[in-house]
């Protein structure tokens, strides 16, 4: 142990249950043990990951704390802990690997069979003497947090707090599906549905792949705006026309890749529909459990299109957060428009309101 904090009570945002609305309540946090840290949180970004816990497309048990997002300064270290040492700046990383299992071996860490991540799960926070669960096993919208070692990434403490946060999600996410999972070619042609933080987040690093043309497609007008300082060469409001609007835009082909970043099935099947006959659709939203996509299967062998997803970028994050950031302080890659809104813990209900109404990009917490 390297620091004197010890067990605390410290405010965090919590949903009491399915039907109670986020509120910043107490929490008890439990003291660090081996292989721990303790991390005060300094900024969080709100993500749809997030709201889909609260409005009922993902089922996580209560009470929850929201957010996984995040980056701080590690306060204290348990046992065994070399990765970091206290007063370091730290992303946060909701799908740690362990490092021993099939996947992690061979090469794949973002499906890591033992990784907490995408699970809901306590790590003895208590509110008011019940046990607390933590989304994707961090429970970021709060003070301060207890996670596993693996689970933090250390980062320069020249990027600020706000593009440290943004790189342990959004930004990993979009440019590790553009640059891993789809591996877009320069003068290639793609089209991106969705434009909340992970969207654009793909936009740009498509056209920083060379991208001959970046078709940007959201339900808001208002995303022209976010769309093209992000670098898309056309914007497109949805429309049971998008496939046609689309071809017409890629000399009636249709798209070399299409990213489906809302996580729905009607946007799953317009992507396919928008990318030409041996193109790639790359899935990067999380949908519901039941809502089923539907394609024929002489569609499927004809169009001979490939349909995958990508999961947290199909990225390795210990290599890839250091990474991100060197690029972001070399001027390489820019944060600065993906942040709408600057807001404080308790504002973050009002935060989840603009992005179902489809209002700005990331919305971040800075405590």
């Amino acid at each position: 142990m390297t620091s004197s904090v010890r067990t605390a009570y410290r405010r965090a945002l919590v949903v009491r249950d399915g039907g109670s609305a986020p509120a910043v309540e107490e929490l008890h946090l439990p003291e660090v043990g081996p292989g721990q840290v303790r991390v005060r949180i300094r900024a969080a970004g709100v993500c749809h990951s997030d709201l889909s816990m609260l409005n009922g497309m993902l089922k996580p048990p209560y009470p929850l704390v929201l957010g996984h997002e995040a980056a701080g300064e590690v306060v204290e270290v348990g046992e065994h802990v070399t990765r970091v040492a206290v007063g370091q700046h730290v992303a946060l990383n909701w799908l740690p690997a362990c490092r021993a299992c099939w996947f992690c071996e061979h090469g794949e860490p973002w499906l890591c069979s033992t990784s907490s991540g995408s699970a809901t799960l306590a790590n003895g926070s208590t509110l008011d003497g019940v046990p607390v669960h933590l989304a994707l096993g961090l429970g970021a919208f709060a003070e301060q947090v207890v996670v596993p070692a693996n689970a933090v990434v250390a980062v320069p403490e020249e990027l600020g707090w706000a593009n440290a946060a943004l790189l342990g999600c959004a930004v990993l996410t979009g440019i590790g599906a553009v640059r891993n999972t789809a591996r877009v070619e320069p003068g290639s042609s793609v089209v991106v549905i969705g434009l909340g933080g992970v969207g654009l987040s793909v936009v740009a690093a498509a056209r920083a792949a060379g991208a001959a043309s970046v078709v940007a497609v959201d339900r808001s007008a208002a995303k022209a705006t976010l769309a093209e300082a992000s670098g898309a060469t056309d914007f497109l409001v949805w429309s049971d026309t998008l496939s046609k609007d689309v071809r017409v835009r890629t000399e009636g082909r249709g798209a070399d890749h299409a990213f489906e970043c809302v996580g729905r099935a009607a946007t799953v099947r317009a992507a396919w529909r928008a990318t030409r006959r041996g193109g790639r659709v790359t899935v990067v939203g999380m949908g519901r459990a039941d809502d089923m996509v539907e394609l024929s299967a002489f569609d499927i062998f004809s169009s001979a299109r490939t349909l995958r997803s990508s999961v947290y970028g199909s990225s390795d994050p210990d290599v890839e957060i250091p990474a991100l950031a060197r690029e972001v302080l070399s001027g390489a890659l820019r944060l600065d428009h993906l942040i709408t809104d600057r807001i404080a813990l308790a504002e973050v209900p009002a935060a989840f309101d603009r992005m179902s109404r489809g209002e700005g990009a990331r919305s971040v917490v800075l405590f």
